[in-house]
């Protein structure tokens, strides 16, 4: 079988639009998955809505959140390298990849949901059987995304993410540009969460995949890649 190929869409954006915070990637939402497929050695890309840096959130380098593969990767020149160059999504058109994984951050809170690039990116990919998969913030990317039909990709289907309580735990329920529990469930989408806040959470439906905050980082990796040993058999 020919190398699975994976794309990782990462964040433009290094501030709340209030100018007072800054934001950014979360570092363990890319770095576990990263660490899997890379161990792997499937066919990485990471791209980002306007190419070129994605800057890391400060607080996802704090240490009470900073786990050990994160900050290994936080000492590792040639990913930082990788994060500082990703690529365009415009310059990936007609490019096939057997997953797409959206890393959140609070960053991609202004610069996922209305790209229009992303938006046809994951509806191709998706509607190709190729695997979607979203953590915490960057389920955000998914909300616009319409199918072929006219329809919402996730109306009816089982979804997961950062939820409003847990927005207020990390305190940035006056700074985040909308509420994304609410606008997952405003697309009919079947949200669900775990009983304890800032717990891990993945949730599977078909090709979608979806964990819903920074602690499911882990999980969620090992579940991609159950998911993608399916292709391997």
């Amino acid at each position: 079988m020919s190398t699975i190929k994976i794309l990782l869409v990462v964040t433009n954006v290094n501030m709340y639009a209030s100018g007072n915070l800054r934001t950014g990637l979360w570092l363990s939402e890319i770095t576990h998955i990263y660490e899997e497929v890379h161990k792997k050695e499937f066919k990485i890309t990471l791209a980002s809505p306007k190419g070129g840096e994605s800057p890391l959130d400060p607080e996802s380098l704090k240490p009470l959140v900073l786990d050990k593969i994160s900050k290994d990767y936080l000492e590792n020149k040639e990913f930082l390298e990788l994060l500082k160059n990703t690529k365009c999504l415009r310059e990936l058109e007609g490019e096939d990849f057997d997953l797409v994984y959206l890393a959140g951050g609070h960053g991609t809170m202004y610069d996922f949901p209305d790209d229009v690039d992303l938006q046809v990116l994951v509806r191709d990919q998706f509607e190709k059987g190729n695997k979607i998969a979203a953590i915490c913030h960057g389920v955000g990317g998914l909300l616009n995304v319409k199918l072929s039909n006219g329809e919402f990709l996730i109306k009816g289907r089982q979804i997961t993410g950062f939820n409003w309580f847990e927005e207020s735990i990390a305190r940035r329920k006056k700074e985040v540009p909308f509420n994304l529990e609410k606008a997952l469930k405003e697309r009919d989408s079947s949200y669900e969460k775990a009983l304890i806040p800032m717990t891990s959470h993945v949730v599977v439906d078909g090709n979608l995949i979806t964990g819903q905050n920074p602690f499911s980082s882990k999980e969620m990796a090992k579940v991609v890649m159950e998911e993608l040993g399916k292709l391997e058999k």
